[in-house]
């Protein structure tokens, strides 16, 4: 099979197409015949040789992703054979090995598709659509709601903007130039902004009248994140879950001190890893079967930025520069 290996830590360069073994699937898995594989900005870091939620790779050469979507094409000893020739998906967990024509995992992570979702856009769900709904479980949304959401064009981005009008809430979405703020827009938010643009903050602030945001969806710390903040009432939620804004290599999430926080009168709270898991029952099986479900009834619509498998080191180069729109998808 042809797939991209890291050989060493470094930049983007560093990730090579390659023809390699055909993995083989142990007992309990199954091997895919990979038609979609997501690519994540955590990914960027791990390539780098940097932690976070998932452990850099203790071997060298790798193959990154942990997303995947396609065909069951061979059973391990003792897998269930209903699953042979099934659409699926699978999120691979602490083992990557998606960036690849072939990928192998434990049927357990299995969740079959109907007919009318893609590839591409199932393992939008079972990642960046998951981590929405993990994020969603936060706050709740109605029509009194004033939601800003920063990184509006991206994968989460997208789907927390048509979750928040869903509910009936007033929806602000920042972006990063025109063509993006386009796209947020078309998406439906109520007002889309520049964030390049220095005067972004009155805008809303225009937009919006005596009424002040309720909560701010913050994937980007930093300068934007803390003019966003600014905008929140008392009362008001800050939920963090990223810092892209600030440097994802070297940047930190946009924090409060208790005394800032009473004084505001707001909350701020980071809501990834555990605390995500143990709201979720314990199970992240349960955020990935409501992702794939909103995504089946069309409740939630995810946005795909699709690469070739080949160029992997272009998507991750895109990512880092802010070059991407929704879910970044390698297709084989």
């Amino acid at each position: 099979m042809h797939a991209i290996r890291l050989h060493s830590f470094g930049p983007a360069e560093n990730l090579t197409y390659e023809e390699t073994p055909d993995p083989v699937p142990g007992p309990g898995q199954v091997r895919i015949k990979v038609a979609a594989a997501g690519v994540h900005l955590l990914d960027t870091a791990l390539r780098e040789g940097m932690t976070g939620p998932f452990p850099a790779p203790a071997e060298l050469p790798t193959i990154p992703g942990r997303e995947v979507a396609g065909t069951v094409e061979a059973l391990g000893e003792g897998t269930d054979p209903a699953w042979l020739g099934k659409r699926v998906v699978a999120h691979l967990g602490m083992a990557p090995g998606g960036y690849a024509e072939l990928a192998v995992t434990d049927a357990t992570r299995l969740h079959a598709l109907p007919d009318h979702l893609g590839e591409a856009e199932a393992v939008a769900m079972i990642g960046t659509g998951r981590t929405t709904l993990g994020i969603l479980q936060f706050t709740e949304l109605g029509p009194g709601s004033v939601a800003v959401v920063p990184a509006a064009a991206g994968g989460i981005g997208t789907l927390l903007v048509q979750y928040a009008k869903n509910a009936g809430a007033t929806v602000v979405g920042l972006a990063g130039g025109p063509a993006k703020v386009a796209l947020v827009e078309e998406n439906g938010a109520d007002l889309a902004v520049d964030y390049k643009r220095p005067d972004w903050p009155e805008k809303v602030r225009a937009h919006l009248g005596e009424r002040t945001a309720t909560v701010v969806f913050d994937s980007v710390g930093g300068d934007t994140g803390r003019a966003a903040v600014d905008l929140l009432g008392k009362g008001g939620q800050h939920i963090v879950f990223g810092w892209s804004g600030a440097g994802l290599h070297d940047g930190e999430p946009l924090t409060f001190t208790p005394e800032e926080l009473a004084a505001r009168g707001i909350t701020s709270d980071s809501v990834l890893g555990p605390v995500m898991l143990q709201k979720a029952g314990g199970d992240v099986r349960n955020l990935e079967l409501a992702a794939l479900d909103a995504a089946t009834t069309g409740a939630l619509r995810p946005a795909v930025h699709r690469f070739p498998l080949a160029d992997a080191a272009g998507a991750h180069r895109a990512l880092e520069t802010r070059g991407t729109t929704g879910k970044v998808v390698l297709i084989p």
